[in-house]
């Protein structure tokens, strides 16, 4: 049988893996400058789908923080 262990879940906060996502997004638009021709679809992409995820990160966020103030209000 293959050992095919799952990795350990991300149990960071919204908000930490929502920094985290952005600084790579950044940075990965600084080393497209730098890639080679064929790479820069590749880090295209993968910014679209960081794009994507930074969205769905800010929604969650909002509606932590939503959550936490309905029954105080």
């Amino acid at each position: 049988m293959p050992n095919t262990r799952r990795g350990p879940n991300d149990l960071s906060s919204s908000e930490e893996r929502l920094k985290k996502t952005i600084r790579h997004m950044e940075a990965a638009e600084i080393a497209k400058e730098y890639a080679p021709a064929k790479d820069v679809a590749a880090i295209e992409k993968k910014n679209e789908q960081r794009a994507k995820s930074i969205e769905e990160l800010e929604n969650e966020v909002k509606a932590a923080e939503n959550y936490g103030l309905k029954g105080y209000l």
